[in-house]
């Protein structure tokens, strides 16, 4: 029997659309719609995109209107294309908050520590310590660190400029810590700009309960964690010096106690956008396909999303991710066109939150409108006009036979002259540091469609002019045919098993 389902899954083919409706709407995909539409949404009346933001709120009105326009469902809150979620808006107490080593220093938030996340409450989380460093092996695997209820001191690597995005992709892999302090060892004036705004009002995620997180997250400059380690026979430098695969030890003799206060001051309600188009199919219709990519950046020099440039400090993020958002609105409006519609039915949404931890991505995973057992697919589009001209990084193809699908359907345009290629950076973690691992936790197979960062990366020269509209408009249309695949053949995707038991976890 399941031999049987097997040679159905793999002679299943794609029910076949009008070649005049599919040749309509592929060439409604163009480069000067993809700048046109860039433009709007990175530039600077939308002040850097930042999540909450009113220039985050435009740009959600804005793509809201682009789906209403396309004949879209909406997919959102009360029969509207906006779903709101809630963050509380929040400030460190920075009297009450402090780190404590035991027979040693007392540090003060603002001064030796910085506070990432998470409240630990009046009396302060304390318990056995181990140090963690080093990554992925050269499989781009992990294997499981033993450190349930420890305080992981997390060392992170060092020389690159984007220390602080590499330390949050490291956080998952200590996930099961009560605590981590990260040793991220930021030059000096990085480390002064975020201490001068430690007691800035924050937003977290109400729906994580009032700690924000239930993990405490804070950082520590090298100068004040070295000699406490040093003390204990560990170098930072020489686990700097040997980042390969990730390994721990315990710290039998140390105990450091962690406690942040702070105080809600209220909630905001905060954007995604959702439109649906309903399948062709009577029993496929009530299958999804969803297609994402994050609308929201990283804001102002001002905020502290990045450092001001020439007098420029606004961060419009037009390949962060202005790209893969209108390549999500290119795919709802060519999507659209088609008659008759793919069998199943399509999601197209552009979520909020990405730069801060995926928080709309995750809300839309606990709420996602339709029973999420019936989204069979997940294609996410982060960063997707620049670099290369013929090739795209295709994270997660290894995964599931959505990868399999991807190549055939490559194979079938060579008119594209575009190469979906596998992830050249497993070191770097990026399959779990964008919106698609909102939906692989939950079971949902990915595909993770990204081009790598650049020297613009969240700086504010990452602008409209350097996007390659040409190359864009390229790779959309290689999203759109597999769309078109995946949404007619008989088969949802399906993991690997091993993948499955690696990645999905017990997660609302």
């Amino acid at each position: 029997m399941r031999q049987l389902g097997l040679l159905l899954l793999l002679t299943t083919v794609a029910a076949p659309l009008p070649a005049q409706d599919v040749s309509s709407a592929i060439n409604s995909i163009t480069p000067d719609d993809i700048r046109h539409r860039i433009g709007i949404i990175a530039h600077d009346s939308m002040g850097g995109r930042n999540t909450p933001s009113p220039g985050l709120d435009m740009t959600a009105a804005w793509i809201a209107g682009q789906f209403e326009s396309f004949g879209l469902k909406p997919g959102g809150d009360d029969g509207s294309f906006i779903q709101h979620y809630p963050l509380n808006r929040t400030q460190l107490d920075m009297n009450a908050s402090h780190v404590r080593v035991e027979g040693g220093p007392s540090w003060r938030f603002g001064t030796d520590v910085s506070w990432w996340r998470g409240i630990t409450g009046p009396s302060g989380l304390a318990g056995p310590v181990a140090v963690v460093w080093g990554g992925p092996n050269s499989d781009g695997e992990v294997a499981p660190l033993p450190i349930d209820g420890m305080t992981a001191i997390l060392v992170v690597p060092t020389g690159g400029r984007s220390t602080r995005r590499l330390a949050q992709g490291l956080l998952q892999f200590v996930q099961n810590a009560a605590a981590v302090i990260l040793v991220t060892g930021d030059a000096n004036a990085q480390w002064a700009r975020q201490l001068a705004r430690e007691d800035r009002f924050r937003v977290s995620p109400a729906w994580r309960g009032n700690s924000g997180d239930a993990q405490p997250v804070i950082e520590v400059k090298d100068a004040a964690i070295a000699p406490v380690l040093a003390a204990r026979g560990f170098s930072l430098e020489e686990a700097r010096a040997n980042m390969g695969a990730m390994q721990m030890q315990a710290v039998s003799d140390l105990s450091i106690t962690i406690k942040t206060m702070y105080g809600i001051e209220d909630v905001l309600p905060t954007p995604n956008t959702v439109g649906i188009l309903e399948g062709s199919d009577p029993v496929l219709k009530d299958e999804y396909i969803v297609f994402s990519a994050h609308m929201d950046h990283v804001g102002t020099a001002a905020e502290g999303g990045c450092r001001e440039v020439e007098g420029d400090g606004i961060c419009n993020g037009a390949d962060d991710d202005a790209s893969g958002t209108i390549g999500i609105v290119e795919l709802a409006e060519a999507y659209a066109m088609l008659n008759p519609r793919p069998r199943r039915s399509m999601i197209f949404l552009t979520v909020s939150g990405e730069e801060k931890g995926l928080w709309g991505s995750d809300y839309f995973g606990m709420n996602p409108g339709v029973p999420r057992e019936n989204i069979v697919a997940n294609l996410n589009a982060d960063m997707i006009g620049r670099n290369w001209t013929d090739t795209i990084v295709v994270i997660g193809k290894e995964h599931s036979d959505l990868g399999v699908t991807l190549n055939e359907v490559n194979a079938q345009h060579p008119e594209l002259n575009m190469t979906a290629i596998d992830d050249l950076w497993p070191n770097q973690n990026f399959y779990y540091r964008s919106d698609h691992f909102n939906f692989a936790k939950r079971g949902i197979p990915i595909l993770f469609f990204f081009n790598g960062t650049h020297d613009n990366y969240h700086r504010p020269s990452d602008q409209v002019e350097l996007i390659d509209v040409e190359k864009e408009s390229r790779i959309v249309k290689l999203m759109f045919y597999l769309g078109v695949e995946i949404a007619n053949k008989d088969a949802r995707p399906v993991w690997n098993p091993e993948s499955y038991a690696e990645i999905v976890q017990p997660v609302p």
